[in-house]
């Protein structure tokens, strides 16, 4: 006879537009015990499993804070009742949490004013005056009678429910929302409790030969959204001006977007003890990360640290839906021991309207390390631990493009328009400065013979575990590395030397010192603020809380490329006034770095 043994879920927070998939443990009539499926159409003799999901209906339904999704709402925002924006966006679960993020929230009213009445009349009479000579009288908590708030945040709050939530008794209503056994919660679920019930039902007569186990929820809350990152122009030119209907840039510009989402591999709750569970597992967390990624709508994305299985199964499927042709190179496993199927790598998608795919060279370095040596010689033992200390998984993907869109700058109407791409994930051991500096040579010597025989733009992006100012960061940015460079120190096996080859001849510049350099627009001055003035990089691309500084960047070759615009940077300030990264808002440890390029005029030859 078929049993259910035992249904538990993986996540104790249910989330808008994160699927949930119960963990069923069943017994067979062999006596094995087995989490497969025992579907209608495959009984079990003449038994299968018949999943149901249910909201409950009874109970009160609660709102959630848009902030911190965890917390009960107490008050709510009724400047965004007025303004008709999405009812959820306006909770929040305390007056210092609303305002602590006004000036995120601020954007909402902005917007909704802008489109409502472009005199501002309305927008005041909707939200109030927002300055100090106010006082903060539209402000209701329903906590604490004495609290108060910022007399600059004078907008209309209303409380929603008291602080603590009086259990309803009584009959409880439940209504069917799902009949298998993964359900996604949609916005109606919100506030509500959801329960999965699991029978063992009979062929025959079609009813549960016992009682269904069943798992209740907790309170259904919708997804936590950051506010938008916008492009910046550093030409001084307004980027929305140019924007196409479908939200794209002009048809003669491009975009590259890099990005390392963090491997769930790497997600542990030990590392990022500081984020909540719920928030930390991998169907929450991918399912925020394509939403940011596809909100880009970059027309070529390079992503580090994405598992084997997740680009199988989950994002080249699922950007394929978006028009995005995939590519992947896994990082080899001579130091995994480990599922295969988990090990990460980079992933290079574009957009198939936008470009076509002409060729793709992998770089793993380790063969690359390997091949200093000719197999036939005897190894020193100076230089066998040379090479065992080279032989590292990391990998390079490297892919040649065609664009379909014009490109009027070219003064050559009937050359193809070639761009290269580079993806890479230097190593993490911050240890092994030599291994790295070794790594983003080798990479370069590689694109350097792909500029020689092809004589097209290219980009290098990617997770280089370097810090601006370091000797890896020296050599992209200045195109050599002076002998004189602290990094150099740690060389025990003389990898680097000499110092002179450590030089290549492709004219490579950080697009995000373009913030620094380029003239007078529109929000750059903010930027510049965001940026080191030493190394003119932003101040952080990585922020845990063992750690904040720039890892990843954008490199191109300003022969050929010119940069448009950018994706504005994250400020220290309101990314960390709750936790560090990976948190429920953005769900990786890293911040994507996002650039548009537009080909160079080229004279005929």
């Amino acid at each position: 006879m078929l049993s259910v043994v035992r249904v538990h879920l993986p996540s104790d927070i249910p989330i808008v537009g994160c699927e949930l998939t119960p963990y069923v443990l069943h017994r067979r009539p062999d006596k094995n015990i087995s989490t497969d499926d025992v579907s209608e159409s495959a009984p079990i003799d003449g038994q299968f499993l018949r999943y149901r999901w249910y909201r409950l209906q009874s109970d009160k339904k609660v709102a959630v804070c848009s902030v911190h999704p965890s917390e009960q709402a107490t008050l709510q925002c009724l400047g965004c009742v007025k303004a008709k924006i999405p009812a959820f966006k306006s909770y929040h679960c305390t007056t210092k949490c609303f305002s602590d993020s006004w000036q995120h929230h601020r954007v909402l009213h902005d917007r909704a004013a802008s489109s409502m009445n472009e005199n501002g009349n309305e927008e005041e009479e909707l939200f109030g005056r927002y300055n100090n000579n106010n006082s903060a009288s539209g402000v209701i908590n329903s906590s604490s009678s004495s609290s108060t708030i910022s007399t600059s945040l004078t907008n209309g709050l209303t409380p929603l429910y008291p602080a603590a939530v009086t259990q309803k008794t009584g009959v409880e209503t439940w209504l069917e929302v799902g009949r298998y056994k993964s359900y996604t919660p949609t916005a109606e679920d919100i506030g509500h409790v959801l329960k999965f019930e699991c029978a063992v039902v009979d062929m025959e007569t079609m009813l549960p030969v016992a009682s269904p186990l069943t798992v209740l929820t907790s309170r259904v809350i919708p997804a936590p959204s950051a506010s938008p990152r916008c492009l910046i122009p550093v030409n001084g030119v307004d980027v929305m001006g140019k924007l196409d209907l479908d939200g794209r840039v002009s048809s003669g510009t491009f975009t590259v977007l890099s990005y390392n989402i963090l491997a769930d591999v790497y997600a542990t709750s030990e590392t990022f003890s500081y984020c909540p569970s719920w928030a930390l597992s991998w169907p929450y967390r991918r399912q925020n990360l394509l939403r940011e990624i596809v909100g880009y709508r970059a027309d070529i994305i390079c992503l580090q640290e994405v598992q084997s299985d997740h680009f199988m199964e989950f994002f080249a499927p699922e950007l394929d839906k978006h028009g995005y042709q995939a590519l992947y190179k896994r990082k080899t496993n001579e130091l995994y021991n480990g599922n295969i199927q988990t090990i990460d790598g980079c992933a290079t998608f574009f957009r198939r309207d936008r470009f076509a795919h002409v060729k793709k060279y992998e770089v793993e370095f380790n063969k690359a390390a390997q091949s200093l040596t000719d197999p036939a010689t005897i190894l020193t033992a100076q230089k066998r631990n040379a090479i065992n200390r080279l032989i590292k998984d990391d990998v390079a993907l490297i892919v040649v493009l065609e664009s379909k869109f014009s490109t009027p700058t070219v003064d050559n109407p009937g050359k193809r328009q070639l761009v290269c791409v580079a993806n890479t994930h230097i190593n993490g051991n911050q240890d092994l400065k030599d291994v790295k500096l070794w790594q983003v040579h080798t990479l370069l010597k590689g694109l350097e013979k792909i500029a020689v025989s092809a004589d097209i733009p290219m980009l290098v992006c990617g997770d280089f575990n370097s810090v601006p100012g370091s000797a890896p960061h020296h050599l992209l940015a200045r195109g050599k590395v002076e002998p004189t460079h602290p990094d150099l120190a740690v060389d025990p096996l003389n990898l680097c030397q000499p110092h002179s080859k450590l030089s290549h001849q492709l004219p490579l510049v950080s697009a995000y010192s373009s913030f620094a350099i380029k003239g007078v627009g529109i929000g750059l001055d903010k930027q510049r603020k965001r940026l080191d003035p030493t190394t003119n990089e932003p101040l952080f691309t990585n922020c845990t809380r063992d750690f904040i500084g720039t890892l990843d960047y954008i490199f191109y070759t300003a022969d050929t490329l010119t940069v448009e615009s950018l994706l504005e940077l994250l400020d220290e300030e309101s990314l960390r006034k709750d936790t560090a990264l990976p948190s429920p808002v953005w769900s990786s440890d890293h911040i994507a770095l996002l650039a548009e390029f537009r080909c160079k005029s080229r004279p005929r030859r």
